[in-house]
């Protein structure tokens, strides 16, 4: 009897055993997501971080849309220039769609290139920064300024302060000896002057880049800059931590094969600037541009 007893222990115990390792084998299939996402090294949640500016906030809604179609989890952050690339370096964000090279954001990417990747340039046309004024202001050069500060108010309005904009303006300010105070703000507040100004028939000097909608809305112009505080024209690039790229090398090879000219990015922003909200007019351009989407996104 004691024998029968003890071998039925045994039994029972091993019967327990082999139950536990099939609920830990049916835990995480070969085939599941779960599985997947363990062996790329995590889920499939992508942090994009965008600064406040009208192409930023257009294409990264864009690529916000397109991933959550492929089956990612996106999170978005705002921020100025100076922590978001504190913040992309550190692994705390993913991608930046925005990036302007060689000139805008060359101070960031100089110091935290080593912990990024360049995914390269999206946007086809001529990138350019300055000081822009509408067409009726009837002087054609930053040298030209002084002589009218009285009808700027002696001011210029800009930007985030974190801005590669505004430091350009400021060595301009330093280069032409201008008498101007650079108003610190936001885009929207910026826009917010422009188009008060703009309704009076009033001088006012923005900093401005391109692409942008307002160059569809105001007849503008750039102010000529033959000290050139503003640098040549530039390119905007995607850049994406490290860290990201070796876990999610398929997210990289999207983007590497995005493209836009001035014609796309103008109508995807002109929507949001119509009022629609940025994903609804991402999934309004992508449902019209479906072709271009489907190029960048399959092997």
């Amino acid at each position: 009897m004691k024998l029968q007893k003890s071998w039925k222990k045994i039994l029972i115990w091993a019967m327990v055993g082999l139950l536990t390792l099939g609920l830990i084998g049916c835990g995480t299939p070969s085939g599941s997501p779960s599985g997947d996402q363990s062996a790329k090294g995590g889920e499939k949640t992508v942090s994009i971080g965008y600064v406040n500016w009208a192409e930023a906030i257009a294409v990264s809604n864009l690529w916000k849309v397109i991933l959550e179609e492929q089956g990612y989890k996106v999170e978005m952050k705002s921020l100025d220039a100076a922590p978001l690339f504190v913040g992309l370096s550190g692994g705390n964000l993913d991608l930046f769609m925005d990036s302007w090279l060689p000139i805008t954001h060359q101070t960031y990417w100089d110091k935290y290139k080593d912990k990024l990747d360049d995914y390269g340039v999206w946007y086809t046309a001529e990138a350019k920064i300055g000081l822009v004024v509408p067409e009726y202001v009837d002087i054609n050069s930053i040298e030209e300024l002084n002589a009218h500060k009285d009808k700027f108010s002696g001011k210029i309005t800009g930007i985030d302060p974190g801005a590669g904009i505004m430091k350009a303006t400021e060595t301009a300010i330093d280069s032409y000896e201008l008498d101007f105070q650079l108003i610190q703000s936001s885009e929207a507040a910026m826009l917010a002057a422009l188009e008060k100004a703009y309704r009076s028939n009033e001088w006012i000097a923005i900093t401005g880049w391109s692409p942008h909608w307002k160059f569809a809305k105001y007849d503008l112009k750039y102010l000529e800059d033959p000290k050139n505080s503003y640098g040549d024209s530039e390119e905007i690039h995607t850049l994406a931590n490290k860290k990201f790229t070796q876990t999610h090398p398929e997210v990289g090879d999207m983007i590497k094969k995005f493209k836009l000219n001035d014609q796309q990015i103008g109508t995807l922003e002109s929507y949001i600037n119509d009022g629609m909200k940025p994903e609804e007019a991402a999934k309004k351009w992508i449902s019209e541009n479906r072709d271009l989407v489907d190029s960048w996104i399959k092997s």
